[in-house]
């Protein structure tokens, strides 16, 4: 197709090279030659590689048609991309072999765009619900009642002053101490099992207990039964025999007299043989038969000793393995915390009651516990009675009050008797001469030992 041989712009005012000479007057004078109209292609939008406009194209001769704008379009936009390519490939290679504060400027330029496009992040927003409301202020409400109620009132105040004035004030509940901590590495406390042990005790103490038998006996009373304790305690005390000795020997005498009469020339040969059992069962050399014999001036022999040693046994049906004064004596005196003084104090008291026939009323633990009990009031010792005895005896200061009053009284009456055996024992010096002191004034005045008194009189 052949193209139009194109036409220099002229300048303005000017008229067009070839034309007819326009008519002189004010009209052709003021007329000018149009400018572009379209032939010179400029596009529009599309800017170089160095953010400039794009070169104007090269004026086309041929006549501009739509669809021939088209084309033209076309081909400026993929030439000044291709020119947009190449430049960016150069510049992307310079900015490569330069580094700045030893990072790459490509790389920094990248570092600077994503610190500046860091975005912040999002509030938390928590939407409460009505009723999540209605839960927040009844909160609020009950700290404030809260804080209200821990600052003290005026007759909060005043009460608490007249409670610690009258004794009233509730006192810190007391430590309760564990009495076998030192114990343990010992194996032969047997830490692992005394609880179990003393356990066992409570339960089967009234199963082999003496019961009141002094009112089936024909021709002994309760006064011979003390002579011969009372005869059996010095006995026990010459042959240096251990503790559990002369308490298992009492508990055989009164568990005998309790299940068979005995006439009186025989009382002091029972005596003999239960010490004679007793001490074959828990001493290590036993005193002979012989020395029982000569003991006791010769009155009975080797056989009849032996003899009744055996109907004891029938009697009995060889059950020598109880729970005696003895074995609860010990555990309760380890949870009184106790001092030689207070040891030695229990003990005298203890041996009292026994030889008393009066206290067979009572079980074995609680004989223990009381005498326990009446050591501390008579040593003024404070407190009377602590949570460490109470969980351990099993008994409270109320239960014990009656034995307790009964073995002070005996202690008020032991260097009056005639029966002075205990308390020669314990009032030399070796006893810490316990028996001389005076006995607990508090518990001599109850009517327990007022009645008792009257009772054995």
């Amino acid at each position: 197709m052949a193209t139009r041989p194109a036409i220099p712009q002229q300048a303005r005012g000017d008229g067009v090279v070839g034309a007819k000479q326009q008519k002189k007057g004010g009209d052709g004078k003021n007329r000018r030659a149009l400018g572009d109209i379209g032939n010179v292609v400029t596009i529009r939008g599309v800017e170089d590689g160095c953010g400039g406009k794009a070169p104007q194209q090269p004026q086309i001769s041929r006549p501009i048609t739509r669809s021939f704008c088209a084309q033209l379009l076309a081909n400026a936009q993929a030439a000044a991309a291709a020119e947009n390519n190449k430049k960016q490939v150069c510049v992307n290679v310079d900015k490569a072999s330069v580094l700045v504060d030893g990072i790459p400027v490509a790389r920094k330029a990248k570092v600077v765009q994503k610190k500046a496009t860091v975005k912040p992040k999002p509030k938390e927003v928590i939407e409460i619900s009505p009723d999540t409301e209605e839960q927040v202020q009844a909160n609020e409400q009950q700290e404030n009642k809260n804080k209200k109620k821990t600052q003290p009132t005026l007759s909060s105040v005043l009460t608490a002053r007249s409670k610690a004035a009258c004794g009233l004030a509730n006192k810190p509940k007391e430590k309760i101490v564990d009495i076998d901590a030192d114990d343990a590495n010992n194996d032969l406390c047997g830490v692992e099992y005394v609880e179990d042990i003393y356990k066992f005790y409570k339960l089967v103490e009234n199963e082999n207990r003496p019961h009141n038998y002094m009112h089936s006996q024909t021709e002994i009373n309760e006064k011979m039964r003390a002579i011969l304790v009372d005869w059996l305690i010095d006995v026990h005390h010459k042959f240096e025999l251990s503790p559990e000795t002369l308490y298992l020997t009492i508990n055989i005498i009164d568990r005998f007299l309790a299940v068979k009469i005995v006439p009186k020339r025989e009382l002091q040969l029972v005596g003999m043989s239960a010490m004679l059992m007793a001490s074959k069962y828990e001493e290590i050399w036993a005193p002979e038969v012989n020395d029982l014999v000569c003991i006791a001036d010769r009155v009975y022999t080797n056989e009849q000793i032996l003899k009744m040693e055996k109907t004891i046994l029938g009697k009995l049906e060889w059950t020598l393995t109880v729970p005696t004064h003895y074995v609860f004596l010990v555990r309760f005196i380890k949870a009184s915390i106790p001092d030689q003084e207070l040891e030695n104090m229990v003990y005298f008291l203890a041996e009292l009651g026994m030889m008393n026939y009066d206290t067979i009323m009572f079980c074995p633990s609680m004989v223990a516990a009381s005498a326990v009990y009446a050591a501390r009031c008579t040593l003024n010792k404070t407190p009377l009675w602590t949570e460490t005895l109470k969980i351990h005896t099993g008994f409270s200061e109320a239960q014990l009050m009656d034995c307790a009053k009964m073995l002070v009284y005996f202690h008020s009456k032991a260097a009056e008797t005639k029966l002075k055996v205990v308390y020669r024992k314990y009032s030399s010096p070796q006893r810490g001469s316990v028996a001389l002191l005076s006995p607990a004034k508090a518990l001599l005045s109850g009517d327990a030992s007022t009645d008792f008194a009257k009772t054995t009189a």
